[in-house]
């Protein structure tokens, strides 16, 4: 994920030498002598590896364009990620946040460059609310941890109690 204009320039540099390597690797195959399988592989590796960055670069324009106005999660591993792609969409650099919530610049790169593993709960809270983030508090149960003892009469109850109704609308 690119996190900061400096790494989106040198991510779009890497495209530009993945590009000409792919395009260096097309006019020697040729002439290199390798087998065609591993010319393929090697051609694959570069395009894969291009493909990539070109998703990052995707990426990073769309959020900072604004195209983006939700952000979903599906687990709290994921809020690091979310906060960083907040800011980016907010148009804010790791300078002006800092600057919002009263710390270094330094301070949000470290954060940023460790996903906030170094961050605490509090720290996190204060960075959303900084980016002016509005949160759906929303936690699902793990519903399933039931013992089978109990699900199981819990089914039988629904089969007997669809077996009644229907029985009343036959008689």
């Amino acid at each position: 994920m690119i996190k900061n204009e400096r790494e989106y320039r040198i991510t779009k540099a890497q495209v530009n030498k993945f590009e000409h390597a792919l395009s260096q690797l097309a006019s020697s195959d040729a002439v290199s002598g390798l087998h065609p399988l591993i010319q393929k592989a090697q051609r694959d590796a570069l395009q894969s590896q291009l493909d990539e960055l070109r998703e990052q670069i995707a990426e990073y324009e769309a959020l900072r364009s604004g195209q983006q106005a939700v952000i979903s999660l599906d687990s709290l591993e994921e809020l690091p990620q979310a906060l960083i792609r907040a800011r980016i969409a907010a148009g804010l650099t790791q300078r002006d946040l800092a600057e919002r919530m009263g710390l270094k610049e330094q301070q949000i790169q470290r954060y940023e460059a460790t996903d906030y593993a170094s961050a605490d709960l509090a720290r996190v809270n204060e960075v959303a609310k900084a980016l002016g983030l509005r949160v759906r508090e929303d936690i699902f149960l793990n519903t399933s941890a039931q013992p089978s003892e109990e699900l199981l009469v819990r089914l039988k109850d629904l089969v007997h109690q669809t077996v009644d109704s229907y029985l009343k609308k036959v008689s």
